[in-house]
């Protein structure tokens, strides 16, 4: 019998939804605030108030593979260098943190916690994410941000430093209910197929061929017209996915010429399979087994986040910041 493709992503989100690991997630959530709190005591007024961004804010996190993200914004005048900035940060965190993680690392625009895990077999992950205001005195009214730059790639393999606006990144999803199932959808393809694209990117071109293009219909109808805006688009010379925090970076710049053909290629690839046997789709958009049984037994649908469960993720080293 032929697989139902719409009924069967609707299965996948709802087995990736965060509700099914609500104990794991109430755990990120103490330990930030534990280490929000600490920054707040040792840097004082150097710092505006902290806040959370990346997947989870963006609610697009899925629950095999979620960190938790904290922009850390200095003042101005903290610091003379925005490396110094980064090193103190680090310096910090490892002298508070070491005798409590496996790793605390460098990344490359932020620093990342892996803590040790917990009686329940547990990893708790943080991306701190250091920052400081592009005008002095200025950061409460325009959210503007210089990023050091520790690992040079892509677009930042020319430059010690980025300018963003994270909060503009946060806001460019924000009631936009369908182009988040596509993007979890497409994370959950990219997570199983070893994640070789980085989720600012899906999330961008996601969004980009919500605006180009009439994307309709059912959820399957939905996914595949966007899988084919990637076919036809990405390998296209001047395509651009412009960051909404900064529209002098283009992520397209993420890529070389030929990570973007081959990306064309899967998708079509993957197309072309699905639609000669929808069977097929199990194989690229996967259910996550573990909450098969608590799908069966709840009709609720959205992002909610309810019961608890087990999982964690290693955020990767070249990270995305978006």
């Amino acid at each position: 019998m032929a697989t139902n493709k719409k009924e069967h992503l609707q299965n996948v989100l709802e087995t990736h939804r965060m509700k099914h690991v609500q104990n794991l997630v109430d755990k990120f959530k103490t330990k930030r605030n534990e280490v929000k709190e600490a920054l707040e005591a040792h840097y004082g007024s150097n710092i505006y108030y902290s806040f959370d961004s990346g997947s989870f804010k963006k609610r697009t996190a899925i629950n095999t593979k979620f960190d938790l993200d904290v922009v850390v914004p200095f003042k101005k005048d903290s610091f003379e260098t925005l490396e110094k900035m980064y090193d103190s940060l680090y310096d910090f965190l490892y002298e508070e943190y070491q005798d409590v993680t496996e790793e605390i690392r460098k990344q490359t625009v932020s620093i990342g916690l892996i803590f040790e895990e917990d009686e329940d077999g547990d990893k708790i992950c943080l991306d701190i994410v250091p920052g400081r205001e592009l005008n002095q005195d200025q950061y409460s009214e325009d959210n503007k941000l210089n990023l050091f730059v520790y690992r040079k790639y892509g677009i930042f393999s020319s430059s010690t430093h980025i300018q963003t606006n994270i909060q503009a990144q946060i806001d460019h999803i924000k009631a936009k209910e369908n182009e988040r199932k596509i993007i979890r959808l497409l994370k959950i393809w990219n997570n199983n197929d070893g994640k070789e694209y980085k989720s600012f990117l899906l999330e961008l071109i996601t969004i980009k061929a919500f605006e180009k293009e009439d994307i309709s219909g059912n959820l399957w109808e939905k996914l595949e017209k966007v899988m084919e805006y990637i076919k036809d688009k990405v390998a296209e010379d001047g395509f651009k996915l412009i960051d909404p925090g900064n529209s002098n970076n283009d992520l397209m710049d993420t890529l070389e010429d030929w990570e973007k053909t081959n990306l064309s290629n899967r998708m079509e690839t993957m197309l072309e399979r699905i639609n000669s046997n929808s069977d097929n789709i199990k194989s690229y958009f996967p259910t996550n087994k573990d909450f098969e049984d608590d799908d069966k037994s709840s009709n609720s649908s959205g992002y909610g986040i309810k019961t608890g469960g087990a999982a964690y993720s290693t955020p990767p080293k070249n990270e995305r910041f978006g």
